[in-house]
């Protein structure tokens, strides 16, 4: 399954960067493959696995927070695995060049 998430915390001002930086220490040290992008953390891996360590990070950002708006998009394919790269590989191949990611 692939997992795209993004944790904002409400009323932190315009800068989220500390944050960021503070839930991707979280999901680095995890182990579950990841990869940052503009807005959000794309996470690959088992449902149990990526819906404790989105919710760790959740606890995290809220501990600090008055409130906290979390968003979870889940792609789940079965018997399919490298997705994060797979599925950017196959748009650029029907694409035919090189895309910015």
């Amino acid at each position: 399954m692939v997992v795209n998430f993004s944790i904002v915390p409400i009323g932190k001002g315009n800068s989220l960067s500390t944050q960021v930086a503070e839930v991707l220490k979280i999901v680095s040290e995890s182990g579950i493959n990841y990869k940052l992008h503009a807005m959000g953390t794309i996470l690959e891996g088992d449902w149990d696995r990526i819906f404790k360590l989105i919710k760790k990070c959740h606890k995290k950002i809220l501990k600090d927070s008055d409130r906290v708006l979390t968003t979870i998009t889940i792609d789940d394919r079965k018997g399919r695995t490298g997705r994060i790269a797979g599925k950017v590989q196959s748009v650029r191949r029907k694409v035919g060049k090189k895309l910015k990611t």
